[in-house]
């Protein structure tokens, strides 16, 4: 469980580094990606390198910590956390192919946290899913004003605070020493 509070714990320390980084982002006009272009911004090697490596961390949590207990998350998860390496080996500077694996990334995230709340009757799960999926249909249906940096954000924090929470979970259920 340790690897996936460390992945969580190197991804978004890449993100507030690589936005401190970068006077000229804004979360009115930017993706996160923004920050990782590697012939736009200076801030490139943070934030691809902060991604690739939590999502490693993550690949090894989805495998070793979740998917022996929740199947479905684990594989969706274990998708996702590998889509997150390729958003930050395959950067904006690819276009297109940037913008599937980041697709696939949000994509499987999502589905993750859906799967996690249907394998374990999770309803906090269900209520993080809620909050990143409505992030994504207010932004699509132009209800905010903002980069799509927004909904990026939100439904990586949900996700974020449902791996947080089942982690203190496994820890509050583990044997003392």
């Amino acid at each position: 469980m340790w690897a996936g509070l460390a992945g969580i714990a190197a991804a978004w320390t890449a993100v507030y580094a690589s936005i401190s980084l970068s006077p000229w982002f804004s979360w009115r006009a930017n993706a996160l990606s923004d920050l990782g272009h590697s012939l736009r911004s200076e801030a490139a090697p943070v934030f691809n390198f902060g991604l690739a490596l939590g999502g490693a961390l993550l690949l090894l949590y989805a495998v070793g910590h979740l998917a022996p207990k929740a199947k479905l998350s684990g594989l969706l998860l274990s998708i996702s956390a590998f889509a997150l390496q390729l958003v930050a080996v395959f950067d904006e500077a690819y276009g297109r192919l940037h913008f599937l694996v980041s697709v696939l990334f949000f994509t499987t995230l999502l589905l993750a946290l859906l799967a996690y709340a249907a394998e374990k009757r999770d309803a906090l799960a269900l209520a993080l899913s809620a909050v990143g999926i409505l992030a994504w249909a207010l932004y699509w249906a132009g209800m905010y004003s903002a980069g799509v940096a927004v909904p990026e954000a939100v439904s990586a924090a949900s996700a974020s605070a449902w791996l947080i929470i089942d982690a203190a979970r496994s820890l509050r259920a583990e044997p003392a020493s």
